[in-house]
């Protein structure tokens, strides 16, 4: 039985089955944590493999691995495929035949590329209308959004089910339940007026979202200056955020990416001052400097800084009504109460666009983009000058999504609020931010404005983690794979610390010499020896499917450069985890004791109960 397990954790493609078998998950990174699930699923050799959200919570890198391995499994094991996913890019990548499922019903079945190009049921128009596609910018107008909402479980409703959402609704709609029409080429739709379903009115004007274009000019709301964060772990010193700087204005977005363990979510923290920064650290909040611990600091500058948690099921406390929720957050970062508070909550909950007459429901009543609402009302109680958005749409469908972003743009519009929003879906950070940040182990790599960083030339990293999206006329581009997963924050590589894995390795100078993080365009700045005219003619001869990561491993003290040799793995710090060794997250307690729910109006999630 051993050895038939290592032997099929050596098929998803894990260099060290023997060491993993020994380990627990929480010490495996979230990809390898995937890998051993599909491994365990074909172990049996099923003819069928049902795959439920395989990818979400993952990097964009780590989630096409995931996906690439599945691909090639599919065939080496001749297993058919049921794949269940929210994201239609992936859906688009991996399946060859795609069912659209509504209120319990296909209502719309074909090949990927016939749904997707020639979409015959108003649903499926819905949501493919809701993503940001390819290069679109919130400039260029509001994402569309399907009105209403999915009919309760067990609601019997005549006619077609989605009637009462549909902008093409006529008598029959709610007479008679469409039966599923023959559109030809294996393509059926379930609509009495599937001809006209791409007539189908858009339910959200394409009204561009302005930004100020002063940004620049004005004094930053938030800046950092060499900002550091060390854990220890046995002994060892763990160096998860490293020499940070970059600034911040009102009314600007600044999309944080990069992979799990880049260090993205405890710079988020650090910022808040739920995890204090090493000695020497800078923080300024309005051009002053404020304490590295959220205990230290005073009421206006704990509600300058708010934040927008991933999980809304994790961050609300289920006991408590919409009103108490938001109440709460209002009494402790503007002292309200009594009638002021009252009329508060309600102006809070009109401007996220929240039914006030759900005010006194519970946060288990609402569905998962309505709790969203709710936590975005709470983070701009105190009219904050700035919130961090750590993935608040990845546990959301398009739909939800869409109305989302939609709020989150409105929002900085009217307050004039910064946002440091992170995100693992690159065509979201690209429509929602002005400029964008990318980290990789802990390193600020390259930071600049959205239309230059997405364009090349660009950091060998920032083009590895963009050939995981599709491009702007929609095709899939031929992925850059970047070998071996990143390495540890307690070892991490010497020279530059991404030369094990670049794919345009240039050689000794970066196993041995740190680049500078320096300005290579006007407000584009990257670390890389690489001459900024040279690496985009290089990009622009060699695209993406004739790259490939050549790793250099890394072994001994200091992440010395070796042959032959496995890379570290960050397995020791997985999914931006600030506790060393825990599985802790965002949304829990921080290490050093500090209680969000007593200083922020937030709730730290119950611990799990018996079992």
């Amino acid at each position: 039985a051993m050895k038939r397990a290592e032997d099929m954790l050596r098929k998803v493609q894990i260099s060290d089955p023997t060491g993993v078998m020994r380990r627990y998950p929480h010490q495996l990174s979230g990809g390898m944590n995937q890998r051993v699930v599909i491994a365990m699923a074909l172990a049996k050799d099923p003819a069928l493999l049902i795959l439920d959200e395989p990818t979400t919570g993952l990097d964009a890198t780590v989630e096409a691995e995931v996906l690439e391995l599945v691909a090639t499994l599919r065939q080496e094991f001749g297993t058919s495929v049921l794949f269940i996913s929210h994201n239609l890019d992936v859906i688009l990548r991996m399946c060859d035949r795609v069912g659209v499922l509504y209120a319990g019903r296909i209502v719309e079945e074909g090949t990927s590329a016939e749904v997707f190009n020639n979409p015959r049921h108003p649903y499926t128009v819905g949501l493919l209308r809701c993503i940001p596609r390819a290069g679109a910018k919130k400039e260029d107008g509001k994402l569309d959004t399907i009105p209403g909402f999915l009919p309760g479980l067990g609601v019997e409703m005549p006619g077609c089910v989605f009637a009462d959402r549909c902008a093409l609704k006529q008598d029959i709609c709610v007479q008679e339940e469409p039966p599923l029409y023959d559109v030809g080429a294996g393509h059926s739709s379930r609509c009495h007026f599937h001809e006209q379903a791409q007539d189908l009115p858009r339910d959200t004007e394409p009204v561009a979202i302005t930004a100020r274009k002063d940004r620049g000019e004005r004094m930053p709301v938030v800046s950092t200056r060499n900002v550091r964060k060390t854990f220890y772990q046995d002994g060892h010193e763990v160096r998860a955020v490293e020499d940070i700087t970059f600034t911040l204005a009102p009314g600007e977005t600044l999309g944080l990416v990069g992979e799990s363990g880049s260090g993205k979510t405890t710079l988020a923290r650090l910022l808040l001052g739920l995890t204090a920064p090493d000695e020497g650290s800078i923080v300024e909040l309005n051009g002053s400097p404020v304490a590295g611990s959220i205990n230290k600091r005073g009421r206006d500058e704990v509600r300058d800084l708010q934040i927008v948690f991933q999980n809304p099921d994790a961050a609300l406390n289920r006991r408590f009504s919409i009103k108490r929720i938001i109440s709460r957050a209002l009494n402790r970062l503007l002292g309200q109460s009594g009638q002021e508070l009252d009329d508060k909550v309600r102006d809070l909950a009109h401007s996220v666009r929240f039914d006030t007459r759900l005010i006194r429901a519970k946060p288990s009543q609402l569905s998962g983009g309505l709790k969203q609402r709710v936590a975005i009302a709470r983070a701009f109680a105190g009219d904050p000058k700035i919130v961090v958005c750590d993935e608040p749409t990845s546990a959301l469908d398009v739909s939800v999504q869409a109305a989302i972003l939609n709020l989150l743009a409105e929002l900085q519009v009217e307050n004039d609020t910064a946002y440091l929003f992170i995100s693992h879906d690159l065509g979201v950070v690209r429509y929602l931010s002005d400029r964008i940040a990318v980290l990789y182990l802990g390193r600020l790599m390259e930071i600049g404005e959205s239309e230059t960083v997405f364009g090349p030339p660009q950091h060998p990293y920032t083009e590895a983690l963009l050939s995981t999206v599709s491009r702007e006329d929609g095709q899939v581009r031929n992925r850059i794979k970047l070998e071996g997963e990143i390495p540890s924050h307690a070892d991490p590589p010497s020279g530059c610390v991404f030369h094990t894995r670049c794919p345009r390795y240039i050689g000794d100078i970066c196993k041995t010499d740190e680049p500078e993080l320096r300005e290579v365009e006007p407000g584009h700045f990257w670390r890389c020896h690489y001459d900024v005219n040279e690496l985009g003619a290089l990009q622009q001869s060699q695209p993406n499917g004739e790259v490939t990561s050549t790793p250099v491993a890394v072994n001994g003290a200091n992440g010395h450069a070796t042959d032959g040799a496995a890379p570290t793995t960050s397995d020791d710090i997985t999914d931006d985890a600030t506790t060393v060794g825990d599985a802790t997250n965002s949304d829990a307690t921080p290490a050093d004791g500090t209680d969000n729910d007593d200083l922020l109006g937030t709730h730290v999630p119950d611990p799990p109960a018996d079992k």
